[in-house]
């Protein structure tokens, strides 16, 4: 890709190559849960990575787990459905 750089008013054009960062934004590290298990509320339900940094994904409420969408290793998006409940 060609770019052009102004620098203490002088113009440069520049080649640029652009390479695509192969690592995800966002994944589902570890499943703690499965369909049709009963969880609490705060229990770990999930832990997903960033950038190595681990969040815990954890119960709002005490209920039965109907549907878990991900599983180790997929990439997610925000706004994402993880988990389903019954």
């Amino acid at each position: 890709m060609k770019l052009k750089v102004t620098v203490n008013g002088q113009e440069y054009d520049v080649d640029v190559e652009v390479e695509e960062d192969p690592t995800p934004g966002v994944g589902a590290l570890m499943i703690e849960v499965a369909a049709g298990e009963e969880v609490a509320s705060g229990q770990t339900l999930m832990v997903l990575e960033a950038m190595k940094m681990e969040t815990e994904v954890t119960a709002p409420h005490d209920g039965t787990v109907a549907v878990v969408n991900v599983a180790v290793g997929d990439a997610v998006s925000s706004g994402q459905v993880l988990l389903e409940w019954a």
